[in-house]
């Protein structure tokens, strides 16, 4: 998708954000943690996890409520599921639908995190409509900025990836690699390095893509996953395609190691 036509359809969510969401009973509460600033890091922060005992310490899945705007999904921790030593995030039918027909799943960290190299060897889904994804988030639910750092797969072609980035809510920074295979069909490795001053996508290890300057994220985010399918962003993702239900996304493992700047 062009970046005129991504900024359309942003436009559209921001000037939709107004649309009350349902969030989870504890949202804006006393027991909400604000996130640090992102060179607030120290070397035993970092992790490594795979999923063959099933959730690791440290994570969640979303459950009981929807982003709202363009996701046509309710969050539930039953679409969060391990098999074969492996994550899956599945969407699928509603069972109880009101509004929001579909459910998707979502795997989130409770820590935050700051500067360092993220990585993950995932398998998306193949499916007009539909995003499955890798990234660093805080934002309104956190009681802070909205900071954002994506690896999103648009399930229309997956033989590309985009990147982008959002600093306190001002984003317009897609970028469209071309991976030359079909990343539905195998596990790869995909990662970025998130610095004071830039941000490096890798693809199995090697430099795709950097984006530099003073708009760098800057407030330390959770690590998440998530699988959903769109409403009103057609022009992006291409109307669902719901006959092949439930889909889901692959992931193996993921990795975070800090690093000071």
């Amino acid at each position: 998708m062009n970046l005129k036509k991504k900024a359309l359809a942003t436009a559209i969510f921001m000037a939709l954000s107004a649309t009350p969401v349902v969030l989870p009973v504890n949202y804006m509460t006393s027991s909400v943690v604000c996130a640090a600033p992102a060179s607030e890091i120290k070397a035993e922060d970092a992790f490594q996890v795979d999923f063959k005992n099933g959730m690791p310490k440290g994570f969640e899945a979303s459950d009981g409520w929807t982003n709202g705007n363009m996701f046509n999904v309710n969050w539930h921790k039953e679409n969060v599921t391990f098999d074969n030593g492996n994550l899956q995030l599945v969407i699928d039918n509603e069972k109880n639908p009101g509004k929001i027909p579909y459910s998707g799943g979502e795997f989130r960290s409770q820590g935050f995190y700051g500067y360092g190299r993220y990585e993950v060897s995932m398998k998306p889904i193949k499916n007009d409509g539909v995003v499955s994804s890798f990234f660093t988030y805080t934002g309104p639910s956190d009681n802070n900025p909205w900071d954002e750092i994506d690896i999103e797969f648009l399930g229309k072609d997956t033989t590309k990836v985009q990147f982008n980035y959002y600093r306190d809510g001002k984003g317009g920074h897609e970028y469209l690699y071309d991976l030359g295979y079909d990343a539905s069909q195998s596990f790869h490795t995909y990662g970025f390095e998130w610095h004071k001053d830039k941000i490096i996508w890798f693809v199995d290890g090697k430099e795709v893509y950097r984006l530099e300057g003073t708009t760098i994220p800057v407030t330390k985010a959770k690590l998440m996953m998530n699988a959903w399918c769109g409403t009103g962003v057609d022009e992006w993702l291409n109307a669902f395609d719901d006959k092949n239900l439930p889909v889901k996304a692959e992931y193996q493992w993921i990795k975070y190691t800090p690093f000071t700047e």
